[in-house]
């Protein structure tokens, strides 16, 4: 079980394709999407909501996604609607980034607190920091991409997964510019493509597992 993700939008192939998105990055975790009114027109459907909330929650909480102003308010009526609505809560976070930092927090078996916080934290700039050189106690490898399309979506969902709660702090580094392992978003931002040789670093008491990890995905081209 995971917690589970709405998607509330004012249109529904918006909120569907989103949802399809985020599956491939998230493929245990149930993202419903609630977008467009009943009759197929533009604008949000309460009892949509109320419905698909209730189908996202396997137990463990739902966060909710919105697109625009009026969509909160619809998710948050949804929510004081619902027997428990301490079982869910909606999320101020970009509608897109959110969806795909929440799915794969929550696909690495986070919490609600967890999942939202990724979700929110979406908005702020990729952190992506300047690094010369090598840290002590950091152990390292270098590793050329194979896979087609490089550390895009769906590869750096599958190397955050990889790593979820493994006791070590790991980076991706490509020419100057540094990532946290634990970022999608972060690691899509370093632009890397294949042919790229990338350096991962990690320390901690699974740093060694955690380079492990990485370095079979990246032989493996991440399962493509």
């Amino acid at each position: 079980m995971s917690v589970g993700i709405v998607l509330v939008s004012h249109s529904a192939k918006l909120a569907e394709g989103l949802a399809e998105l985020a599956a491939q990055m998230a493929p245990d975790v149930t993202i419903a999407a609630a977008g467009g009114l009943a009759d197929g027109g533009i604008g949000t459907d309460y009892d949509e909501v109320v419905a698909a909330t209730q189908r996202a929650d396997s137990g463990l909480g739902v966060v909710l996604l919105y697109d625009l102003g009026s969509a909160q308010m619809t998710a948050e009526l949804a929510v004081e609607s619902l027997a428990d609505p301490s079982a869910a809560v909606v999320v101020d976070a970009p509608l897109v980034e959110g969806a795909i930092a929440a799915a794969v927090a929550a696909q690495g078996g986070a919490d609600r607190k967890a999942v939202a916080e990724a979700a929110a934290s979406a908005g702020a700039p990729p952190d992506l920091t300047f690094d010369d050189g090598a840290h002590d106690g950091e152990s390292s490898v270098e590793l050329t991409l194979r896979n087609d399309v490089g550390l895009h979506a769906r590869p750096a969902a599958v190397l955050v997964r990889s790593i979820a709660g493994l006791d070590a702090q790991v980076t991706v580094r490509l020419g100057d510019e540094t990532a946290d392992a634990n970022s999608v978003l972060a690691l899509m931002a370093l632009g890397a493509r294949q042919g790229d040789r990338i350096e991962v670093r990690a320390k901690g008491a699974q740093a060694d597992e955690a380079l492990t990890k990485i370095k079979d995905l990246v032989d493996q081209n991440f399962g493509e």
